[in-house]
């Protein structure tokens, strides 16, 4: 195998990881949304929830 297979191989392998590690960060950053959401709603509904108790009260 020439140099220049031995490079192209190499240049290959490292787009393929790059490629690889922006999969990851895009799925990471979509899992930390959508647990920032989860606590947006959670912290509503226990702000409504206060809300109605003082209205029962």
């Amino acid at each position: 195998m020439g140099k220049k297979d031995q490079f192209q191989d190499k240049a290959e392998q490292w787009q393929e990881q790059a490629k690889q590690k922006a999969q990851q960060a895009k799925e990471q950053a979509q899992q930390r949304g959508q647990r920032r959401d989860e606590d947006t709603e959670r912290m509503q509904q226990e702000e409504q929830d206060r809300f109605d108790q003082d209205y029962d009260a």
